[in-house]
């Protein structure tokens, strides 16, 4: 197991930096990035601070009339269609926009479903491991000739949810019992392993990955939890309001470290690293969930298995 290098830098920046602060004095100007889910929470917050230092930003929507509508006006912005949990609605995105001959220069796979009843799409895949990671592996590979020409910098949005689970190996599709938590867990370190092989296979072109935390950000990622249970969990009060001790950012905060991953000069010749609160984050300690990244989702034996595993399951690999 690997972490090695996950330690921190000492950013200029923190767990109260907005998306806008890390792009001060940043200039994205001629730069193209693809947004996953870049219409609605901290995926909104992202494409409003890449557009507005610059880049242009394509954003695929499961949703294309609500992303049309959420992104009305925002200039440097176009939609379309994409389906993470349907590989021939990925394939169908990957092939438009390769066809329009552009180079990628950020793929921030911001879009995710969290904690859902169990849900099977495909042929039977559980549908966060589905949407959340096989989705974006083919994606990425598919979009693949677009990304390695000039170099890029691919971001992994995973959570500190991985601290859940590992991976499953004996059942990956939860198939015998299921756990709507544990089933997200593994999903958020299948994200993080995906950027710690993406990254070992990339870094050679001047592709570079990274999988991060975001933050506690209460957005419409919580659509399938229920109200009361929320209440349970301290997350808000009964008339509805959020509560304060238990340190959620803002959406503008929550998308910081995703654009400080996508954009940094500070992690120029890094990658394969886990980060939070715009800077890289440190290995856990053995029963603190409260920060920090687990042994397992940066092993670089099991990155290279699950890459594996998703190359068999979507039938992508842009490096056999």
């Amino acid at each position: 197991m690997s972490t090695a290098q996950q330690h921190r830098i000492g950013s200029d920046f923190g767990a109260t930096s907005t998306a806008e602060d890390v792009l001060k004095g940043v200039d994205l100007t001629g730069k193209l990035a693809i947004v996953t889910g870049g219409y609605s929470g901290i995926g909104l917050e992202t494409t409003r601070a890449l557009t507005g230092a610059g880049a242009q930003v394509v954003v695929p929507a499961r949703r294309r009339e609500t992303a049309e509508e959420a992104l009305a006006g925002l200039e440097g912005t176009e939609v379309d269609e994409l389906d993470l949990g349907d590989l021939d609605s990925v394939r169908g995105f990957a092939e438009r926009f390769l066809a329009s001959g552009r180079p990628v220069d950020i793929v921030i796979d911001s879009a995710g479903i969290m904690a859902c009843p169990e849900t099977r799409v495909g042929p039977g895949w559980e549908a966060q491991f589905a949407t959340n990671h096989l989705g974006h592996f083919a994606l990425v590979n598919r979009l693949w000739p677009a990304i390695a020409p000039g170099g890029a910098r691919i971001v992994s949005v995973s959570s500190r949810a991985h601290h859940f689970s590992g991976m499953r190996w004996d059942d990956v599709q939860w198939e015998r019992g299921y756990d709507k938590w544990q089933a997200y867990g593994q999903a958020k370190t299948a994200n993080v392993l995906f950027a710690v092989h993406l990254d070992r296979l990339g870094r050679d072109v001047g592709v570079r990955a990274f999988a991060l935390h975001p933050g506690g950000i209460l957005t419409p990622l919580q659509r399938h939890i229920p109200r009361a249970e929320m209440i349970e969990r301290g997350w808000i009060d009964e008339a509805g309001n959020v509560l304060d001790p238990q340190g959620f950012k803002t959406p503008p905060q929550g998308a910081a470290t995703q654009v400080w991953a996508a954009t940094s000069p500070q992690l120029d010749g890094l990658g394969g690293v886990y980060l939070e609160d715009c800077d890289i984050a440190e290995p856990a300690t053995d029963g603190d969930q409260s920060a920090g990244v687990r042994e397992w989702a940066v092993d670089p034996e099991q990155a290279a298995r699950l890459w594996e595993l998703s190359s068999e399951l979507t039938g992508v690999n842009a490096f056999a």
